[in-house]
Protein backbone atom coordinates (compact mmCIF):
# COMPACT_ATOMS: atom_id res chain seq x y z
CA UNK A 1 0.00 0.00 0.00
CA UNK A 2 1.10 3.09 -0.36
CA UNK A 3 1.66 4.46 3.22
CA UNK A 4 3.40 1.09 3.92
CA UNK A 5 5.79 2.25 1.05
CA UNK A 6 6.61 5.88 1.78
CA UNK A 7 7.00 4.41 5.51
CA UNK A 8 9.54 2.08 4.14
CA UNK A 9 11.57 4.72 2.07
CA UNK A 10 11.18 6.92 5.45
CA UNK A 11 12.88 4.95 7.34
CA UNK A 12 15.42 5.01 4.31
CA UNK A 13 16.08 8.40 4.75
CA UNK A 14 16.66 7.97 8.61
CA UNK A 15 19.17 5.30 7.80
CA UNK A 16 21.22 7.74 5.08
CA UNK A 17 19.89 11.55 6.28
CA UNK A 18 23.26 13.05 4.31
CA UNK A 19 25.08 11.40 1.28
CA UNK A 20 27.82 13.48 2.25
CA UNK A 21 28.22 12.20 5.33
CA UNK A 22 27.22 8.26 4.13
CA UNK A 23 30.13 8.66 1.44
CA UNK A 24 32.89 10.23 3.63
CA UNK A 25 34.04 13.42 4.61
CA UNK A 26 32.45 16.64 2.99
CA UNK A 27 36.68 17.48 1.59
CA UNK A 28 37.24 14.13 0.37
CA UNK A 29 36.54 12.93 -3.42
CA UNK A 30 33.56 10.81 -2.34
CA UNK A 31 32.16 13.54 -0.18
CA UNK A 32 32.81 16.51 -2.65
CA UNK A 33 30.72 13.79 -5.24
CA UNK A 34 27.94 13.31 -2.68
CA UNK A 35 27.39 16.96 -2.30
CA UNK A 36 26.59 17.23 -5.83
CA UNK A 37 24.17 14.44 -6.10
CA UNK A 38 23.04 15.88 -2.69
CA UNK A 39 22.50 19.24 -3.74
CA UNK A 40 18.79 21.00 -3.39
CA UNK A 41 17.08 21.07 -6.88
CA UNK A 42 20.05 19.43 -8.41
CA UNK A 43 17.73 17.10 -9.91
CA UNK A 44 16.45 19.57 -12.58
CA UNK A 45 18.45 18.20 -15.21
CA UNK A 46 17.53 14.64 -14.89
CA UNK A 47 14.13 16.04 -15.55
CA UNK A 48 15.13 18.03 -18.52
CA UNK A 49 16.39 14.44 -19.98
CA UNK A 50 12.87 12.96 -19.69
CA UNK A 51 11.25 15.82 -21.23
CA UNK A 52 13.77 15.36 -24.06
CA UNK A 53 12.79 12.10 -24.23
CA UNK A 54 9.00 12.81 -24.02
CA UNK A 55 9.49 15.11 -26.98
CA UNK A 56 11.55 12.48 -28.93
CA UNK A 57 8.80 10.19 -28.36
CA UNK A 58 6.38 12.47 -29.96
CA UNK A 59 8.96 13.22 -33.53
CA UNK A 60 7.33 11.13 -36.36
CA UNK A 61 8.97 7.91 -36.94
CA UNK A 62 11.13 7.80 -34.01
CA UNK A 63 9.90 5.20 -31.70
CA UNK A 64 9.37 1.90 -33.37
CA UNK A 65 5.68 0.92 -33.54
CA UNK A 66 5.97 -2.49 -32.20
CA UNK A 67 8.03 -1.16 -29.13
CA UNK A 68 6.26 0.00 -26.47
CA UNK A 69 7.43 3.58 -25.04
CA UNK A 70 7.73 2.46 -21.60
CA UNK A 71 10.75 0.44 -22.22
CA UNK A 72 12.79 3.78 -23.19
CA UNK A 73 11.99 5.43 -20.43
CA UNK A 74 13.57 2.57 -18.35
CA UNK A 75 16.12 2.51 -19.72
CA UNK A 76 17.48 5.91 -20.02
CA UNK A 77 16.27 6.79 -16.30
CA UNK A 78 18.33 3.03 -15.14
CA UNK A 79 21.29 4.10 -17.18
CA UNK A 80 21.04 8.01 -15.17
CA UNK A 81 20.45 6.17 -11.62
CA UNK A 82 23.49 3.49 -12.33
CA UNK A 83 25.38 6.17 -13.05
CA UNK A 84 24.75 8.24 -9.69
CA UNK A 85 24.74 5.26 -7.60
CA UNK A 86 28.28 3.88 -9.50
CA UNK A 87 29.86 7.29 -7.83
CA UNK A 88 28.25 7.63 -4.89
CA UNK A 89 28.11 4.47 -3.25
CA UNK A 90 24.42 5.27 -1.73
CA UNK A 91 21.60 3.25 -3.05
CA UNK A 92 21.51 -0.58 -4.62
CA UNK A 93 22.46 -0.08 -8.24
CA UNK A 94 19.93 -1.95 -10.88
CA UNK A 95 21.83 -5.18 -12.22
CA UNK A 96 24.95 -3.87 -10.80
CA UNK A 97 27.15 -0.25 -10.63
CA UNK A 98 30.16 0.77 -13.11
CA UNK A 99 33.53 1.21 -12.32
CA UNK A 100 34.01 5.07 -10.94
CA UNK A 101 36.61 7.15 -9.99
CA UNK A 102 36.19 8.75 -6.67
CA UNK A 103 36.76 12.37 -7.83
CA UNK A 104 33.89 11.44 -10.61
CA UNK A 105 31.09 14.00 -10.87
CA UNK A 106 27.52 12.81 -10.42
CA UNK A 107 25.80 15.06 -12.40
CA UNK A 108 28.18 14.65 -15.56
CA UNK A 109 27.82 11.07 -15.11
CA UNK A 110 23.68 11.45 -15.35
CA UNK A 111 24.17 13.43 -18.31
CA UNK A 112 26.06 11.34 -20.60
CA UNK A 113 24.20 8.18 -19.73
CA UNK A 114 21.14 9.80 -20.49
CA UNK A 115 22.59 10.85 -23.65
CA UNK A 116 24.27 8.35 -25.00
CA UNK A 117 21.30 6.03 -23.98
CA UNK A 118 19.14 7.99 -25.94
CA UNK A 119 21.58 8.49 -28.48
CA UNK A 120 21.66 4.54 -29.11
CA UNK A 121 17.37 4.34 -28.93
CA UNK A 122 17.39 7.29 -31.34
CA UNK A 123 20.16 7.80 -33.62
CA UNK A 124 18.38 10.16 -35.98
CA UNK A 125 18.11 12.19 -32.79
CA UNK A 126 22.02 13.31 -32.42
CA UNK A 127 21.79 16.94 -33.13
CA UNK A 128 19.44 17.93 -30.29
CA UNK A 129 20.73 15.38 -28.04
CA UNK A 130 24.96 16.78 -28.30
CA UNK A 131 23.38 19.78 -28.10
CA UNK A 132 21.86 19.25 -24.71
CA UNK A 133 24.19 17.52 -23.67
CA UNK A 134 26.76 20.07 -24.62
CA UNK A 135 24.94 22.86 -22.38
CA UNK A 136 24.17 20.45 -19.53
CA UNK A 137 28.15 19.84 -19.46
CA UNK A 138 29.24 23.68 -20.26
CA UNK A 139 27.54 24.36 -17.02
CA UNK A 140 29.70 21.79 -15.24
CA UNK A 141 33.24 22.97 -14.05
CA UNK A 142 35.94 21.87 -16.14
CA UNK A 143 38.31 19.16 -15.33
CA UNK A 144 39.41 15.84 -14.38
CA UNK A 145 35.96 15.25 -11.87
CA UNK A 146 33.73 16.26 -14.77
CA UNK A 147 35.63 14.30 -17.51
CA UNK A 148 35.97 10.90 -14.82
CA UNK A 149 31.91 11.19 -14.29
CA UNK A 150 31.30 11.33 -18.35
CA UNK A 151 33.81 8.31 -18.45
CA UNK A 152 30.98 6.61 -15.55
CA UNK A 153 28.16 8.06 -17.46
CA UNK A 154 29.47 6.46 -21.01
CA UNK A 155 30.08 3.12 -19.05
CA UNK A 156 26.89 2.99 -17.35
CA UNK A 157 24.95 3.53 -21.09
CA UNK A 158 26.76 0.97 -22.50
CA UNK A 159 25.95 -1.64 -19.82
CA UNK A 160 22.39 -0.75 -20.06
CA UNK A 161 22.35 -1.02 -23.49
CA UNK A 162 24.02 -4.20 -23.86
CA UNK A 163 22.10 -5.73 -21.11
CA UNK A 164 18.95 -4.89 -22.93
CA UNK A 165 19.50 -5.90 -26.70
CA UNK A 166 18.05 -9.17 -26.45
CA UNK A 167 15.71 -8.80 -24.50
CA UNK A 168 12.82 -9.98 -26.86
CA UNK A 169 11.55 -6.17 -27.70
CA UNK A 170 12.73 -6.72 -31.29
CA UNK A 171 10.61 -9.49 -32.42
CA UNK A 172 8.27 -8.44 -35.02
CA UNK A 173 4.71 -8.85 -32.88
CA UNK A 174 2.73 -12.27 -33.57
CA UNK A 175 -0.19 -12.16 -35.92
CA UNK A 176 -3.38 -12.19 -33.37
CA UNK A 177 -6.49 -14.35 -34.67
CA UNK A 178 -9.57 -12.90 -33.49
CA UNK A 179 -12.16 -15.25 -32.03
CA UNK A 180 -15.57 -15.74 -32.54
CA UNK A 181 -17.08 -16.82 -29.59
CA UNK A 182 -19.22 -14.79 -27.21
CA UNK A 183 -16.09 -12.82 -24.87
CA UNK A 184 -13.33 -13.51 -27.72
CA UNK A 185 -11.86 -10.39 -28.46
CA UNK A 186 -12.13 -9.23 -31.59
CA UNK A 187 -11.23 -5.67 -33.90
CA UNK A 188 -13.05 -2.63 -32.79
CA UNK A 189 -14.65 0.51 -34.06
CA UNK A 190 -14.62 3.11 -35.88
CA UNK A 191 -10.87 1.78 -37.28
CA UNK A 192 -11.26 -1.95 -37.01
CA UNK A 193 -7.25 -1.65 -36.30
CA UNK A 194 -5.19 -5.12 -35.85
CA UNK A 195 -4.37 -4.86 -31.78
CA UNK A 196 -1.27 -3.61 -30.62
CA UNK A 197 1.63 -5.36 -28.93
CA UNK A 198 0.86 -8.75 -29.13
CA UNK A 199 4.10 -10.33 -27.87
CA UNK A 200 5.15 -7.60 -25.89
CA UNK A 201 3.99 -10.06 -22.86
CA UNK A 202 6.66 -12.00 -24.34
CA UNK A 203 9.92 -9.41 -23.71
CA UNK A 204 12.26 -9.63 -20.69
CA UNK A 205 11.33 -8.16 -17.78
CA UNK A 206 13.36 -5.34 -15.75
CA UNK A 207 12.76 -6.54 -12.19
CA UNK A 208 9.96 -9.25 -12.68
CA UNK A 209 11.25 -12.65 -12.50
CA UNK A 210 9.29 -13.08 -15.76
CA UNK A 211 5.98 -11.51 -17.19
CA UNK A 212 3.32 -14.33 -15.85
CA UNK A 213 4.60 -13.52 -12.08
CA UNK A 214 1.19 -11.33 -11.16
CA UNK A 215 -0.99 -12.84 -13.64
CA UNK A 216 -4.64 -12.36 -12.56
CA UNK A 217 -6.89 -14.63 -12.45
CA UNK A 218 -8.89 -15.34 -15.43
CA UNK A 219 -11.99 -13.16 -15.91
CA UNK A 220 -15.31 -14.51 -14.59
CA UNK A 221 -17.45 -15.88 -17.76
CA UNK A 222 -19.22 -13.42 -19.45
CA UNK A 223 -22.86 -14.81 -19.11
CA UNK A 224 -22.22 -14.36 -15.01
CA UNK A 225 -23.32 -11.57 -12.50
CA UNK A 226 -20.11 -10.70 -11.93
CA UNK A 227 -19.39 -9.59 -15.49
CA UNK A 228 -22.58 -8.52 -16.54
CA UNK A 229 -23.23 -6.31 -13.96
CA UNK A 230 -20.26 -4.35 -14.56
CA UNK A 231 -20.93 -4.26 -18.28
CA UNK A 232 -24.15 -2.60 -16.97
CA UNK A 233 -22.18 0.38 -15.46
CA UNK A 234 -20.05 1.26 -18.45
CA UNK A 235 -23.33 0.70 -20.87
CA UNK A 236 -24.69 3.17 -19.27
CA UNK A 237 -22.41 5.96 -17.88
CA UNK A 238 -19.81 5.11 -20.69
CA UNK A 239 -21.73 5.79 -23.95
CA UNK A 240 -21.40 9.14 -25.85
CA UNK A 241 -24.75 10.50 -25.16
CA UNK A 242 -24.96 9.07 -21.81
CA UNK A 243 -27.20 11.00 -19.08
CA UNK A 244 -26.13 9.46 -16.01
CA UNK A 245 -22.33 10.43 -17.00
CA UNK A 246 -21.54 13.77 -14.80
CA UNK A 247 -19.83 16.86 -16.69
CA UNK A 248 -16.75 16.33 -14.63
CA UNK A 249 -16.74 13.10 -15.37
CA UNK A 250 -16.84 13.58 -18.85
CA UNK A 251 -14.06 16.63 -18.99
CA UNK A 252 -11.81 13.35 -16.66
CA UNK A 253 -12.68 10.60 -19.27
CA UNK A 254 -11.58 12.94 -22.27
CA UNK A 255 -8.32 14.83 -20.20
CA UNK A 256 -7.04 10.85 -19.37
CA UNK A 257 -7.32 9.87 -22.95
CA UNK A 258 -5.63 13.09 -24.39
CA UNK A 259 -1.80 11.79 -24.17
CA UNK A 260 -0.18 8.28 -23.35
CA UNK A 261 -0.84 6.93 -19.69
CA UNK A 262 3.44 6.91 -19.28
CA UNK A 263 3.84 10.78 -20.51
CA UNK A 264 1.15 11.52 -17.99
CA UNK A 265 2.85 10.42 -15.29
CA UNK A 266 6.75 11.23 -16.22
CA UNK A 267 5.26 14.56 -16.61
CA UNK A 268 3.96 14.51 -13.78
CA UNK A 269 6.85 13.22 -11.60
CA UNK A 270 9.24 15.74 -13.78
CA UNK A 271 6.84 18.37 -11.91
CA UNK A 272 7.16 17.25 -8.42
CA UNK A 273 11.13 17.01 -9.23
CA UNK A 274 11.42 20.21 -9.87
CA UNK A 275 8.66 22.07 -7.75
CA UNK A 276 10.19 20.20 -4.46
CA UNK A 277 13.34 21.26 -5.40
CA UNK A 278 14.65 17.11 -5.45
CA UNK A 279 18.38 16.77 -5.36
CA UNK A 280 20.09 14.80 -8.24
CA UNK A 281 20.28 10.95 -5.95
CA UNK A 282 16.67 11.41 -4.78
CA UNK A 283 15.40 12.65 -8.81
CA UNK A 284 17.57 9.69 -10.29
CA UNK A 285 15.92 7.19 -8.12
CA UNK A 286 12.12 8.47 -8.46
CA UNK A 287 12.31 8.19 -12.13
CA UNK A 288 14.41 5.22 -12.26
CA UNK A 289 12.04 3.31 -9.87
CA UNK A 290 8.78 4.35 -11.21
CA UNK A 291 9.44 4.16 -14.80
CA UNK A 292 10.97 0.45 -13.99
CA UNK A 293 7.79 0.18 -12.37
CA UNK A 294 5.56 1.23 -15.35
CA UNK A 295 7.80 -0.84 -17.77
CA UNK A 296 7.75 -4.11 -15.81
CA UNK A 297 3.78 -3.41 -15.60
CA UNK A 298 3.38 -3.30 -19.31
CA UNK A 299 4.66 -6.42 -20.11
CA UNK A 300 2.68 -8.33 -17.14
CA UNK A 301 0.18 -6.36 -18.49
CA UNK A 302 0.05 -7.36 -22.09
CA UNK A 303 0.85 -11.09 -20.91
CA UNK A 304 -2.46 -11.18 -19.06
CA UNK A 305 -4.44 -9.19 -22.32
CA UNK A 306 -3.17 -12.28 -24.09
CA UNK A 307 -3.38 -14.80 -22.03
CA UNK A 308 -7.30 -14.75 -22.06
CA UNK A 309 -8.26 -12.15 -24.26
CA UNK A 310 -11.54 -10.47 -23.45
CA UNK A 311 -13.31 -8.60 -25.71
CA UNK A 312 -13.59 -4.65 -25.37
CA UNK A 313 -17.18 -2.69 -23.63
CA UNK A 314 -18.18 -1.93 -27.60
CA UNK A 315 -18.36 -5.67 -28.67
CA UNK A 316 -20.19 -6.95 -26.11
CA UNK A 317 -22.55 -4.16 -25.80
CA UNK A 318 -23.00 -4.11 -29.56
CA UNK A 319 -23.84 -7.87 -29.87
CA UNK A 320 -24.92 -8.43 -26.12
CA UNK A 321 -24.62 -11.32 -24.14
CA UNK A 322 -28.04 -13.58 -25.01
CA UNK A 323 -26.78 -16.54 -22.76
CA UNK A 324 -26.50 -14.42 -19.39
CA UNK A 325 -29.67 -14.44 -17.33
CA UNK A 326 -30.87 -12.50 -17.71
CA UNK A 327 -30.31 -12.24 -21.10
CA UNK A 328 -28.21 -9.33 -21.86
CA UNK A 329 -29.80 -7.31 -25.14
CA UNK A 330 -27.53 -6.00 -28.11
CA UNK A 331 -27.11 -2.28 -28.67
CA UNK A 332 -25.70 -2.31 -31.90
CA UNK A 333 -25.87 1.42 -32.48
CA UNK A 334 -23.86 2.01 -28.76
CA UNK A 335 -20.70 4.22 -28.97
CA UNK A 336 -18.42 4.89 -26.27
CA UNK A 337 -17.24 8.65 -25.43
CA UNK A 338 -14.12 8.04 -26.77
CA UNK A 339 -12.60 5.38 -29.26
CA UNK A 340 -11.32 2.47 -27.84
CA UNK A 341 -7.66 1.10 -28.09
CA UNK A 342 -6.64 -1.64 -29.96
CA UNK A 343 -5.94 -4.28 -27.39
CA UNK A 344 -8.19 -6.76 -25.24
CA UNK A 345 -9.93 -5.18 -22.57
CA UNK A 346 -8.41 -7.27 -19.32
CA UNK A 347 -7.19 -5.78 -17.20
CA UNK A 348 -7.01 -1.99 -17.77
CA UNK A 349 -3.36 0.09 -18.68
CA UNK A 350 -4.65 3.05 -17.69
CA UNK A 351 -5.40 1.51 -14.35
CA UNK A 352 -2.60 -0.73 -13.62
CA UNK A 353 0.06 1.71 -14.60
CA UNK A 354 -1.20 4.75 -12.90
CA UNK A 355 -1.11 2.78 -9.90
CA UNK A 356 2.41 1.73 -10.72
CA UNK A 357 3.23 4.94 -11.16
CA UNK A 358 1.11 6.97 -7.77
CA UNK A 359 2.75 3.81 -5.61
CA UNK A 360 5.97 4.70 -6.28
CA UNK A 361 5.58 8.75 -6.55
CA UNK A 362 3.79 8.35 -3.29
CA UNK A 363 6.65 6.35 -1.92
CA UNK A 364 9.22 9.04 -2.10
CA UNK A 365 7.15 12.52 -1.97
CA UNK A 366 4.28 10.99 1.22
CA UNK A 367 0.75 10.39 1.10
CA UNK A 368 -0.20 13.73 1.29
CA UNK A 369 1.24 15.41 -2.12
CA UNK A 370 -1.25 17.45 -3.65
CA UNK A 371 -0.70 17.62 -7.52
CA UNK A 372 -1.67 19.08 -10.16
CA UNK A 373 -1.70 16.81 -13.69
CA UNK A 374 -1.05 17.90 -17.11
CA UNK A 375 -1.93 15.62 -19.95
CA UNK A 376 -1.76 18.14 -23.09
CA UNK A 377 -1.06 21.74 -22.35
CA UNK A 378 -3.13 23.91 -21.50
CA UNK A 379 -5.31 21.04 -19.76
CA UNK A 380 -4.69 19.69 -16.22
CA UNK A 381 -6.52 18.61 -13.23
CA UNK A 382 -5.74 19.16 -9.53
CA UNK A 383 -5.88 16.46 -6.84
CA UNK A 384 -5.17 16.05 -3.00
CA UNK A 385 -2.87 13.31 -3.44
CA UNK A 386 -0.78 10.93 -6.26
CA UNK A 387 -3.46 7.96 -4.98
CA UNK A 388 -6.51 9.82 -6.21
CA UNK A 389 -5.07 11.09 -8.99
CA UNK A 390 -4.56 7.57 -9.87
CA UNK A 391 -8.33 6.54 -9.08
CA UNK A 392 -9.48 9.18 -11.22
CA UNK A 393 -7.26 8.14 -14.15
CA UNK A 394 -8.17 4.62 -13.93
CA UNK A 395 -11.91 4.85 -13.56
CA UNK A 396 -12.03 7.08 -16.44
CA UNK A 397 -11.87 4.58 -18.80
CA UNK A 398 -15.20 3.47 -17.40
CA UNK A 399 -16.58 6.70 -18.26
CA UNK A 400 -15.28 6.57 -21.38
CA UNK A 401 -16.75 3.36 -22.06
CA UNK A 402 -13.10 1.88 -22.66
CA UNK A 403 -12.87 -0.87 -19.67
CA UNK A 404 -15.63 -2.49 -17.23
CA UNK A 405 -14.28 -1.95 -13.67
CA UNK A 406 -13.55 -5.46 -13.43
CA UNK A 407 -10.47 -4.33 -15.86
CA UNK A 408 -10.12 -1.55 -12.98
CA UNK A 409 -9.60 -3.57 -10.33
CA UNK A 410 -7.23 -6.28 -11.48
CA UNK A 411 -5.28 -3.20 -13.52
CA UNK A 412 -4.85 -1.50 -10.01
CA UNK A 413 -3.95 -4.81 -8.24
CA UNK A 414 -1.21 -5.53 -10.94
CA UNK A 415 0.06 -2.42 -10.55
CA UNK A 416 0.44 -2.43 -6.99
CA UNK A 417 2.09 -5.70 -6.94
CA UNK A 418 4.42 -4.38 -9.62
CA UNK A 419 5.59 -1.15 -8.03
CA UNK A 420 6.48 -2.95 -4.55
CA UNK A 421 8.98 -5.51 -6.26
CA UNK A 422 10.38 -1.96 -8.11
CA UNK A 423 10.17 -0.45 -4.37
CA UNK A 424 12.04 -3.76 -2.71
CA UNK A 425 14.35 -3.52 -5.81
CA UNK A 426 16.17 -0.42 -5.23
CA UNK A 427 14.87 0.86 -1.64
CA UNK A 428 17.77 3.07 -0.09
CA UNK A 429 17.11 6.25 -1.83
CA UNK A 430 16.11 8.54 0.50
CA UNK A 431 12.98 10.68 1.08
CA UNK A 432 12.40 13.06 -1.90
CA UNK A 433 9.99 15.78 0.41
Amino acid sequence: MLVTAATAVVAAAIAFPLLATAAGGAGSPAGVAASVADSPGSGHAVAEWNRTLISTLAAPHAQPASVHPTRSFAMVQAAEYNAVVSITHVGRPYRSAVPAAPDARPDAAADQAAHDVMLGLYPSMRVTLDSQLARQLAGLPAGTPTRDGVSVGSAAARALLTEREADGSATPPAAFVAGTAPGAYRRTPPKFGPPMFTSWGSVRPFLLEHASQFRPAPPPPINTPGYTAVLAEVTSIGQDSSTTRTPDQTAAAKFWSAAPIWNTWNQTADTLIDDQHTNLAQASSVLATMDLAMADTTIALYDAKYHKPLWRPVTAIELGVPAASPPVPAHPTWKPLTPTAADPSYPGAHSALSTAAAEVLTAFYGPEQPVTVTATAPMSRTFPNLATAAQEAGLSRIWAGQHTRLDHNTGQQLGRQVAAQALAALPAAPNAR
